[in-house]
């Protein structure tokens, strides 16, 4: 890993790539979320969308080192303004409700970002509720 470096939107894409390949199973709805994501947000209103791929392909590359999500986070923090730390949460908890389900590795990953982005621990259960909360189905 060496000299990449991410706008503040690539940032929270890897974040959203991040948390899909962490159960080692990307799936459609997961990659609809992002897509939806990245497509509607404000955040992204100025976003190449086009650069999607070469942040998830970075993200995978990532993951295959030993140190990959340590690198991630690392990245991530120094590329991202701290205002956005709670919305590169929320974006992170939205992908991994998605499918209905969170496998532990994604719950482990949740964990690891909110210490990486030092998110204070009632404002991460208020984060995930409300993701919860979006992705209930009847």
């Amino acid at each position: 890993m060496t000299d990449h470096s991410f706008t503040p939107e690539d940032s929270l894409v890897a974040v959203m790539v991040g948390i899909s390949v962490s159960d080692a199973t990307i799936r459609t709805s997961e990659l609809l979320s992002i897509e939806q994501i990245v497509n509607f947000l404000p955040v992204f209103g100025s976003y190449d969308a086009d650069r999607m791929r070469r942040i998830a392909n970075i993200v995978f590359d990532l993951f295959e080192e030993e140190d990959g999500l340590d690198a991630l986070f690392g990245l991530v923090k120094e590329d991202l303004p701290e205002p956005l730390y709670e919305t590169a949460y929320a974006l992170a908890c939205d992908v991994a409700a998605a499918d209905g389900a969170i496998a532990q590795a994604e719950l482990r990953f949740l964990e690891e970002l909110r210490h990486a982005l030092d998110i204070d621990r009632l404002h991460a259960a208020a984060i995930e509720r409300g993701a919860r909360a979006r992705h209930m189905t009847l």
